[in-house]
């Protein structure tokens, strides 16, 4: 249909009322949760007994320990954010190599290398995580047995839920970045080059300044999808749980309205990262007219 063509009454109403109970669906269940962080009630659900605090600054005359005061909650998040840092770091790093090697050289066995590449995104996380335990444990077990060493890095901990992240995180960012690479003008890099612009030179002021908003974008999304994993994480955690296993083990032993409180702090932390790194990015697309003059 022609966007400027008007459009039926009944088409327009039933646009709105898809989109109204769209995002009733989306936001619904957010909204509850966050609503019910401040009930003055032992537990996350209705109905209401009033506002109160209690659960993000606890209170102990009645026994209630809020989320700040919750140093088990407090220590899971600083371990989420720790391991979500090295997974941006290195997806990002790696992302943008294996874009440049994709978009920029030829070689035999490419085509099935791009295949083989994308695998990470088909394959369930939990087989996922069980696969880079199996094989790790048993390259670690070689290693003690034949070299007599002790590879703690390959047991489960966080070495491991950085890898097994890393693994499939890194397959978005190349996807990312790539599609950023693929529209660059490569004869402003040649023009540089015969201007007597070293290599380095030309990556530094002309090509990563095109693919910074790339690079933030896919940064954002990488700490994002490492903090909120669970599937892959749960197969290689060890004995310091990052905030989806904790959250998941209190939840086993019974909801807790400091479940709430945790998941409003999250989103409001996420959301401001998002929109902080989505500025980044739309300020840095604005000034590439002037890097390209």
């Amino acid at each position: 249909m022609i966007a400027s063509l008007p459009r039926p009454a009944w088409l327009r109403i039933a646009t709105v009322l898809y989109v109204a109970a769209f995002l009733i669906f989306l936001f619904t269940p957010l909204a509850v949760v966050a609503a019910f962080a401040f009930n003055d009630a032992p537990y996350p659900a209705p109905p209401w007994h009033g506002f109160t605090l209690d659960w993000f600054l606890g209170n102990p005359a009645r026994h209630r320990v809020g989320l700040f005061h919750d140093s088990e909650l407090l220590g899971s998040i600083g371990t989420s954010v720790l391991v979500a840092v090295w997974v941006t770091v290195l997806s990002v790093m790696v992302g943008t190599a294996n874009a440049f090697l994709m978009e920029r050289y030829r070689f035999a066995g490419k085509q099935a290398l791009s295949v083989l590449m994308l695998t990470p995104l088909v394959i369930p996380g939990v087989i996922l995580g069980i696969s880079i335990l199996s094989f790790s444990s048993r390259v670690a077990e070689f290693a003690d047995e034949v070299f007599g060493l002790d590879l703690d890095f390959l047991r489960p901990g966080l070495p491991l839920v950085v890898f097994g992240q890393f693994s499939y995180v890194a397959t978005i960012t190349t996807l990312m970045i790539s599609a950023r690479l693929k529209r660059f003008d490569r004869t402003l890099e040649e023009a540089a080059l015969n201007l007597g612009a070293s290599q380095a030179a030309v990556l530094r002021t002309i090509t990563f300044p095109y693919l910074r908003p790339a690079l933030i974008g896919s940064a954002a999304i990488s700490f994002l999808m490492s903090f909120e994993n669970f599937n892959t994480t749960l197969m290689l955690v060890g004995s310091e749980p990052p905030l989806t296993i904790m959250m998941y083990g209190r939840m086993r032993e019974g909801a807790s309205p400091v479940l709430n409180a945790v998941s409003l702090f999250l989103m409001l932390a996420s959301a401001a990262l998002a929109l902080t790194l989505m500025r980044g990015g739309s300020r840095a697309s604005g000034s590439e007219p002037a890097a390209k003059g």
